[in-house]
């Protein structure tokens, strides 16, 4: 009870906090307008036409100054000079000035030739200072502020300057466009297809469930298990232990803070996983009786093709759900943001040691840790006493929640009702932990083709 009653406040209040955390999809947004900017120019006339709104120039700046009013801070440096060559549509147009106070104190001494070029500074007649130019912005401006900028050069200077030549950056660019826009399309297709073929077995009654195996524990067992080992002991004891720990630890990595962040990720969620799993083995130890035919928790890996099918077809039948709730949410009660700060991370990163450490817990530690809890033990022990669809719609419902962000609730609680229902109907736990690697993964691919 003391556990119960400790999960519930800390779940409670971390649901609250997260509407405090800021939304990431006006990052998704913003990162898809650069992208479909940088991607325009590889693009054919007619795929063009059907890729990129005419208005995107538009609503990248809208984007743009809305961030800048909301951030505490001036912006970064190059965002701010992307609005600026935004609200310049023609050549010779000055920089406004709130904009050129803000860019000012952030620019290094060696790019002020560029700030003083963009002003039309007197002191820097047109075609002066070319040189000086070249090395310094082009190593360090994004490849869409570049493009803006080449887009207001006279023809000779932009052919003359190495910055300006951006065709294999906007070709790539292009690629990553249609993969984030058309290949969600077309996957959304195949599982509404598949979908459909699953509804109509089942109205047939052609679907065969096997038995649902599973550990013989006891609501108590399950209680000290998700509500102590792995609430109260994991997610508020470990952190409190270990954060101080790996700080010191990784204190040598400092000047590197993201890799440095990544570490601690990885770290503390190794931490957060052995409390839970001690006393799971525990628990399983002290079974009286043989285990089933594949185990207490019906791992059941091989054979791995058909594993590897069950995952990535069930996958596809759950992802139009999935977009259909976040839909309906965003329509309903609007962006309540508490988005996972682990994808504004992502987004962020251009590190492969940190996005490695980030993968490695998204893709491998969280789908084994949680499958093993959420399907592999809760889910057969409440179907076993309650029924099978009382027990998936619980052990779904405590998924979404211990995900602590309550405007993800409703997708992460179809993503659960997707994975409950593969174990359900497939009898083993690996397609579970498979399907969602494929999903975190996913995710995870979208982030980086996005960021670039």
């Amino acid at each position: 009870m003391l556990c119960l009653a400790l999960s519930g406040l800390l779940w409670v209040n971390g649901l609250l906090v997260s509407l405090e955390r800021p939304s990431v999809n006006q990052s998704l947004q913003l990162h898809q307008l650069q992208l479909e900017l940088l991607a325009a120019p590889a693009l054919p006339p007619s795929l063009r036409t059907l890729l990129i709104s005419a208005e995107a120039p538009a609503q990248l700046e809208a984007q743009l100054e809305q961030q800048r009013s909301e951030d505490s801070g001036p912006g970064s440096p190059d965002q701010l000079l992307q609005l600026a060559l935004l609200q310049r549509p023609q050549a010779g147009q000055s920089l406004s000035k709130p904009l050129l106070e803000a860019i000012s104190p952030q620019v290094p001494p060696e790019q002020r030739p560029l700030l003083r070029w963009l002003q039309r500074d007197p002191a820097l007649p047109a075609g002066d200072g070319s040189g000086a130019l070249v090395d310094p912005w082009t190593a360090s401006l994004s490849p869409l502020t570049r493009q803006l900028l080449c887009d207001r050069l006279e023809a000779p200077a932009a052919d003359r300057w190495p910055g300006c030549r951006l065709e294999r950056l906007q070709r790539q660019a292009a690629l990553r466009l249609v993969a984030v826009s058309w290949l969600p399309a077309l996957l959304l297709l195949v599982g509404l297809g598949l979908g459909l073929r699953e509804l109509w077995l089942a109205w047939r009654q052609r679907l065969a469930l096997p038995p649902l195996a599973g550990p013989q524990l006891n609501l108590v067992d399950v209680t000290l298990l998700i509500a102590g080992g792995f609430v109260v002991v994991g997610e508020l004891g470990v952190p409190l232990l270990l954060a101080p720990l790996t700080q010191g630890l990784l204190a040598p990595l400092a000047s590197q803070p993201l890799r440095q962040q990544s570490l601690q990720v990885v770290l503390l969620y190794l931490g957060l996983m052995v409390p839970p799993l001690l006393i799971l083995g525990r628990q399983l130890a002290a079974i009286s009786g043989p285990a089933p035919a594949g185990g207490w928790l019906q791992w059941q890996w091989r054979p791995l093709p058909s594993a590897l099918a069950r995952a990535f077809a069930v996958l596809l039948m759950v992802l139009p759900l999935v977009a259909i709730s976040g839909w309906l949410v965003d329509r309903l009660v609007g962006d309540p943001g508490g988005s996972n700060p682990l994808l504004e991370l992502v987004l962020g990163a251009r590190d492969p040691w940190a996005l490695a450490g980030f993968a490695f817990t998204a893709v491998v530690l969280a789908p084994l840790f949680e499958e093993t809890l959420f399907r592999g033990v809760l889910l057969p022990v409440l179907g076993q006493r309650w029924g099978a669809v009382p027990g998936l719609v619980a052990s779904a419902l405590l998924f979404a929640m211990a995900h602590l962000s309550l405007g993800e609730l409703v997708p992460l609680l179809v993503l659960g009702l997707g994975l409950g229902w593969l174990r359900l109907r497939s009898g083993r736990l690996a397609p579970c932990v498979l399907m969602h690697a494929f999903w975190n993964g996913l995710t995870f691919a979208n982030l980086l083709l996005l960021a670039g």
